[in-house]
């Protein structure tokens, strides 16, 4: 018996990274799947590599209302049914304020936060038939204090935990639950990418400020995912669950 057992969940940027960590693992654990993302080749691999019977892989642009209303049609399609959404798409842009173009703001807002605030929209019809439902928006540990060069992205963390919470405030009574998940420095092609741009960044300084000194692997974040996707967080609503190695309970945090 696994923890998600008859659980049908939607994972948006399913293709790589803690996307494709947690579709790995939510299938390991009892759950069939839709993965949702724009690496088209890169998400169908994924699908086909878990098995039509408990993956299938649906483009989607978060970003986009339509796009939101197909991925929710095609799980239904496939598998009657959505119990969970783990909004897990993101994007990370590094340059100072002073330097970054205002459309490059704009487009992480777009997909970090609004594209959020889509897929919740989107998928609570299909949750109350369901009966309820959880629902995971993937923040970060700069969702609680900010970052030089990562004011689009910091900006956009901090808005899921609000939209989390209000969320949560509203959909309680109809019996869906919402959290936000709050990685640190997890071990992906995205984190791996953006360290190269970000220069006169001291990586072994930063794990020096860990009690847990070293970066996660993405399928520790989805362990938590999972706990908050299942029905073992029933009495779980409009809370914060950070996974960052200790590194917010350090001092000046």
């Amino acid at each position: 018996m696994g923890r998600l057992d008859g659980k049908v969940a939607l994972i948006t940027g399913g293709a790589r990274g803690m996307g494709k960590a947690h579709a790995r693992h939510f299938v390991a654990e009892g759950a069939r799947v839709v993965i949702g993302d724009v690496l088209d080749e890169k998400g169908q691999a994924v699908a086909d590599g878990l098995g039509a019977d408990r993956c299938r892989f649906v483009r989607h642009d978060v970003t986009s209302a339509d796009d939101w209303e197909a991925a929710v049609a095609a799980t239904l399609s496939a598998f009657g049914r959505v119990d969970v959404l783990v909004n897990n798409a993101g994007i990370l842009r590094h340059a100072p304020v002073t330097e970054m173009d205002p459309a490059e703001f704009r487009h992480v807002l777009d997909v970090n936060l609004v594209g959020t605030w889509l897929g919740i929209r989107q998928v609570v019809p299909a949750m109350i038939a369901a009966g309820g439902g959880s629902i995971v928006n993937i923040s970060s540990i700069e969702g609680f204090a900010g970052a030089a060069g990562l004011s689009a992205y910091s900006a956009s963390k901090f808005g899921v935990r609000g939209l989390t919470r209000s969320a949560a405030q509203e959909l309680g009574s109809l019996g869906i639950r919402v959290n936000s998940v709050h990685p640190g420095g997890v071990m992906t092609s995205m984190a791996l990418a953006a360290a190269q741009t970000m220069t006169g960044v001291d990586g072994s300084g930063f794990l020096k400020q860990l009690p847990i000194a070293r970066f996660a692997e993405p399928v520790e974040i989805s362990r938590l995912v999972a706990f908050l996707a299942s029905d073992e967080s029933s009495y779980t609503t409009g809370a914060e669950f950070l996974a960052d190695g200790g590194l917010l309970s350090g001092p000046g945090y």
